[in-house]
């Protein structure tokens, strides 16, 4: 492929966890798994060069350095990151999203910081009020695609009725789901159960064109039952996390279980195939990559401790979402509900 029609990444080199080094090992394993992808790399461009040297890329032709002289780091607040660091590996990032040098952003760093940068340089699409954070989680068949997840800790009826059209066209664009199945993340399934802005949303997924299921329980993020569940930030944030620390305790138990005694480990090298399947599914560096959506750009959020595997994973999630346009869609999509809301409030006028 011609080297002007590759689809280009800017990855945020210097923020998360885990250094320099564990983004260029994420690097590498991006550009064996693509032909047609190019990377920016960026940051520090002295320890860039100093990595890539390392990693034995330094004479890639599909990575460029773009240097950066600031980081955003993980506990600053978002208000000082956006004012106070314009030059920040993070910012240059999105930046470059916003001059369309990149066809999408990839960070580990600050989620906070990284959604005021990214929704003050890129801004919101026509129809949304708030960017909203999504990811895919492991689910009886396939995956689960829960919204938002820490973005907006507190969210009205309309704003849930907009993550719903987004998580929506995403689930359809990327996984070619005709009509995915759209829930609302409550306490109960009973009509009654809930506040006011959960019931207050049904009524409007109900009356809207989407496929709405009803209301689920956080135990039914896993089953078979929805493609997408809703729900504000701080209820989504809390079960991602006790999702990931739950899959942890699992395996962790499991090792210790069959590592305690020499016959639990023949056991355990007897189920080690099912053990490994187990493994890969509820693995959490297989799901890393949660999308910023509701931008007019892709962004995606790598979790800060990611590893090269995890990180890897991240930058698939960007060249996926950048490849099937999930902007553009969800920007018709929710152009399309508008269009239907404002038909239906004025279809008794007009047959008076």
């Amino acid at each position: 492929m011609n080297s002007s029609t590759r689809l280009r990444v800017a990855v945020d080199a210097m923020s998360g966890d885990n250094g320099v080094d564990v983004v260029v090992a994420a690097v590498a394993l991006c550009l064996q798994r693509y032909d047609d992808v190019a990377l920016l790399l960026v940051g520090d461009e002295a320890a860039l060069r100093k990595a890539l040297q390392a990693a034995g890329l330094q004479q890639e032709p599909r990575l460029t350095l773009v240097h950066a002289s600031e980081v955003v780091g993980m506990d600053e607040l978002p208000s000082r990151a956006l004012r106070a660091k314009k030059d920040s590996s993070m910012r240059v990032a999105v930046n470059l999203v916003h001059r369309d040098e990149a066809d999408a952003a990839v960070s580990a760093g600050n989620t906070g910081a990284l959604m005021a940068i990214a929704r003050f340089v890129l801004k919101t699409l026509p129809g949304i009020d708030r960017p909203a954070i999504i990811s895919a989680l492991p689910a009886r068949q396939g995956h689960t695609y829960l919204l938002d997840l820490g973005a907006n800790a507190a969210c009205t009826p309309e704003q849930l009725f907009e993550f719903a059209v987004m998580g929506s066209v995403l689930a359809e664009a990327v996984d070619g789901i005709a009509a995915p199945r759209v829930a609302l993340l409550n306490i109960g399934e009973e009509e009654i159960k809930g506040v006011d802005a959960i019931r207050q949303a049904q009524e409007r997924l109900r009356a809207s064109k989407l496929n709405y299921v009803g209301y689920v329980e956080a135990n039914d993020i896993f089953g078979s039952d929805a493609d997408v569940v809703v729900s504000d930030g701080f209820v989504g944030n809390v079960a991602l996390k006790s999702a990931e620390g739950a899959a942890g305790f699992i395996k962790d138990v499991i090792r210790e279980s069959f590592g305690s005694h020499w016959w639990r480990r023949i056991a355990g090298a007897i189920a080690w195939p099912v053990l490994r399947r187990l493994g890969e599914r509820i693995d959490p560096r297989m799901y890393n990559g949660a999308s910023l959506l509701g931008l007019r750009g892709v962004v995606i959020k790598s979790h800060g401790s990611a590893d090269s595997v995890a990180f890897a994973h991240a930058l698939d999630v960007a060249i996926l979402e950048a490849r099937k346009g999930v902007p553009e869609r969800i920007g018709k999509g929710i152009a399309r509900e508008l269009e239907a809301c404002d038909a239906e409030t004025l279809a008794p006028a007009g047959n008076a």
